[in-house]
């Protein structure tokens, strides 16, 4: 869908007259590339980050000096793998963390789907020993986090330089595992939402699946690994949003009078870089909040 398509399309939903969301719960899901460190094809992440990890300077590789690892700098910095100094505030949103540990007990109920082809493939990755260990195995649930960006991606150099990202802009307690391309638009959208008394931002809950891997087995090309070889991941990924979202839902809809009609509290900072919801960020320049 990508981040505009997402933007526009929350923001019509919300500002519709013919609904009252203030009390609702928002599944976020969708598929998304994983990676091999942490999930596999198939498998379930609950978020408790999304991070735009493209909104950057960028070089073209051909053009970048030979001492950069990557074309990727962080806004206000001259070198990658810092941190910024120049925030747009859609970098990093944070979701609440009770929520998210609750939504994880209900999708870990879930008896996800698989299928031989993808077993297949997964096996490649044990070439790449310990390191991709969760990549050979089958669907679970995992707590990590996604990452936003309207370029869709492939291959180790881009995957590790965005896993690199996403630790050093939420000052180290993020882990990327899913690439997404509406996440921090769809957030952005409910943050300031829910600053008009429209919709309660603490009700909001990210799940991704892995579709696909976002860098190749060894002996992959970063090329084959999007356009050639079949990870056989993408239907699995669309059953497993249904089969773990499910229990999410029922879970809300059995409890709502004893706990999720009056709402799960957050324990931790929610929202965006900048503080906008109130509260002092555990992550980017602090609160811009009065």
């Amino acid at each position: 869908m990508a981040e505009i398509n997402a933007a526009a399309t929350m923001t019509a939903v919300i500002l519709s007259p013919h609904f009252d969301l203030r009390k609702t719960y928002f599944l976020i899901a969708g598929i998304a590339g994983v990676s091999p460190k942490v999930s596999t094809l198939g498998g379930v992440a609950l978020a408790r980050y999304a991070v735009q990890v493209a909104l950057q300077y960028e070089f073209d590789a051909r053009e970048m000096p030979g001492n950069f690892s990557v074309g990727y700098v962080s806004y206000g910095t001259t070198a990658p793998n810092q941190y910024p100094k120049t925030f747009y505030g859609t970098e990093v949103m944070e979701v609440n963390a009770a929520l998210l540990d609750v939504a994880f007990g209900y999708a870990s109920k879930a008896k996800l789907a698989d299928n031989a082809e993808a077993e297949s493939y997964r096996a490649r990755y044990k070439a790449g020993g310990e390191e991709f260990a969760a990549a050979t195995r089958g669907p679970s649930v995992v707590k990590c986090d996604a990452a936003t960006s309207d370029v869709y991606y492939s291959g180790t150099i881009l995957s590790e330089a965005f896993e690199n990202v996403t630790a050093i802009w939420t000052n180290g307690t993020g882990k990327y595992c899913m690439t997404a391309q509406e996440d921090n638009a769809t957030l952005e959208v409910l943050m300031r939402m829910a600053i008009h008394g429209l919709v309660d931002f603490a009700r909001v809950i990210v799940m991704r699946t892995g579709s696909d891997f976002d860098r190749p087995p060894p002996g992959v090309s970063a090329y084959d690994n999007l356009f050639v070889v079949q990870q056989n991941g993408f239907e699995i990924a669309i059953e497993n949003i249904y089969l773990a979202g499910v229990e999410i839902v029922m879970g809300i809809l059995k409890d709502w009078n004893r706990t999720f009609k009056k709402g799960i509290a957050p324990k931790n900072y929610i929202g965006d870089v900048l503080g906008s919801l109130g509260g002092s960020p555990d992550f980017g320049p602090g609160s811009t909040t009065a």
